[in-house]
């Protein structure tokens, strides 16, 4: 089998009627009471950690972040003068222009599973259409895909093979629906994005003004051309690919979407059901009722333990979720600090990579990802099927609430994360150090007074650490001594009871 010919539902593009007569066919139906009977499948709380991949035409310049489409069109900003002083005015070479330079030709999709499999990953979330239009996937609805042009290779049918093959969960996300205002700058001046458009072409709509995100009323409206459109779109990746959940960014959250959102569910959870698929929604800004799919916080999280699951989404540097030439990374230790705090929590982590435009992995990228695997090798057991305890964690620095909200927290070694996995309690020091290990959590009660810890402890154990541990037990809490243990990453203590 050639690398062009991937195995694929091979199903025509439905239209919104036969779309509407699956949504409405059972055993779900397009209303949020209906809706609201969406379990979360097993296989995201059984994995807890997955991969977000952001690759697409903004990879090849590389500059600012992935919104290149849109800023490379923004006169005034340095990705509109820096595409001027690289590739010349943008009505001689636009954002379509960077096609023919996206060749994937290192992309190698068994090399990525691989890489992703070993930090830990259980699913894996690639970009299947960002904002700029571009699909990475063979589509009967646009020729502007990366089946028919650029690489000329069906990328996510090739990726969806190679996770599966490696044992993860295959997902994938759609951010077509800024793409109704995304490019419009570029009506503002003579670009490429002022040649006449219809539906299907790659620019299209490019609509001015542009809304106001946080206005969910905000007009112009999408029109109904436009909405059909990305309900085709979307429809077309559920057949054609199957994923196991779908990721939708902002700007669904606009009411014009609200009925077809209630509908591509409605068809999507059929689907799941038809195929016997645990499936899932992913989405922001209460887009969706709650309870109808799995609310997703954006580079935050939530202060305290929740008592349903949601999903924490980051990015592996801190200023660009695509490959740029500049990126500000983030430390394997800050990566798996959020982990435990966001898994201690009842929710789950999804870490974002950008790949080079020929489809390589940065070093960089790589490196942190391999000592993020070389944590979870070890302590992978205290992550993968974790449940809440009934206290999320103890010390002086606690989880920032709210998305858009994270920082490069200055944790101690009297910060714990609690987790259960296995029957068994793992108190994870986030920042450990030569000092003897005290978790007040685990203190002996004084009295009957519901406080403290009343069960047994069997055995204390550090993972990784083959080394003889000594612990004791007080009303001040459980201290456990031992010498010779890694400082440099996150510290899990196991502790099994009688």
């Amino acid at each position: 089998m050639t690398r062009n010919l991937i195995e694929r539902e091979q199903t025509m593009a439905m239209s919104v009627e036969q779309i509407r007569a699956v949504a409405a066919g059972g055993p779900f139906e397009p209303t949020w009471r209906s809706l609201g009977e969406f379990r979360v499948p097993r296989w995201f709380t059984q994995a807890r950690f997955g991969i977000f991949v952001h690759w697409g035409l903004y990879s090849v310049p590389a500059f600012g972040n992935e919104w290149y489409s849109r800023t490379m069109y923004m006169q005034g900003t340095p990705e509109f003068e820096h595409h001027v002083a690289t590739y010349g005015p943008q009505k001689d070479f636009g954002y379509k222009d960077f096609i023919p330079l996206f060749t994937a030709d290192k992309f190698d999709p068994e090399e990525w599973a691989d890489l992703f499999s070993y930090a830990g990953a259980g699913y894996v979330f690639p970009v299947a259409e960002h904002h700029d239009g571009f699909q990475m996937y063979r589509s009967d609805l646009s020729r502007w895909n990366a089946f028919e042009m650029g690489p000329r290779r069906d990328l996510l049918g090739e990726l969806k093979r190679a996770v599966e093959d490696a044992g993860m969960t295959f997902c994938t996300s759609s951010h077509r629906a800024e793409h109704w205002w995304f490019m419009g700058h570029g009506r503002e001046f003579d670009s490429d994005v002022t040649d006449p458009m219809a539906l299907g072409d790659f620019y299209w709509p490019a609509q001015l003004p542009e809304p106001d995100p946080n206005d969910r009323y905000a007009k112009p409206y999408p029109s109904h051309e436009f909405l059909d459109d990305w309900l085709r779109r979307t429809v077309e990746l559920i057949d054609g690919y199957r994923p196991a959940a779908l990721y939708f960014d902002w700007w669904i959250q606009h009411a014009a979407f609200t009925d077809y959102l209630k509908v591509l569910a409605a068809y999507y959870y059929n689907r799941g059901a038809q195929w016997g698929t645990e499936v899932a929604i992913f989405y922001k800004h209460d887009a969706f009722a709650f309870g109808s799919a799995i609310p997703e916080v954006e580079r935050g999280g939530f202060d305290q333990s929740q008592p349903f699951a949601w999903q924490s989404d980051t990015a592996i540097a801190n200023n660009s979720w695509c490959h740029t030439a500049d990126l500000d990374y983030k430390t394997p230790r800050q990566i798996v600090q959020t982990l435990a705090d966001v898994v201690s929590k009842n929710g789950n982590l999804l870490l974002n990579v950008g790949p080079r435009g020929d489809g390589s992995i940065p070093e960089e990228d790589r490196r942190i990802l391999e000592e993020v695997g070389d944590w979870m090798e070890v302590n992978g057991a205290a992550i993968h099927g974790a449940k809440p305890w009934r206290r999320w964690g103890e010390g002086p620095t606690g989880g920032l609430g709210g998305q858009f909200n994270e920082a490069a927290l200055s944790y101690t070694d009297q910060d714990f994360r609690f987790i259960v996995a296995g029957g068994v309690l793992h108190a994870i020091q986030l920042a450990p150090s030569s000092a003897p290990i005290m978790v007040r959590a685990l203190a002996r009660p004084t009295r009957h007074d519901g406080f403290g810890w009343e069960g047994a402890i069997k055995r204390v154990r550090i993972l990784g650490h083959d080394g003889p541990v000594d612990w004791d037990q007080n009303e001040d809490g459980l201290t456990i001594r031992a010498d010779g243990y890694d400082t440099s990453m996150p510290l899990v203590c196991k502790i099994e009871v009688e």
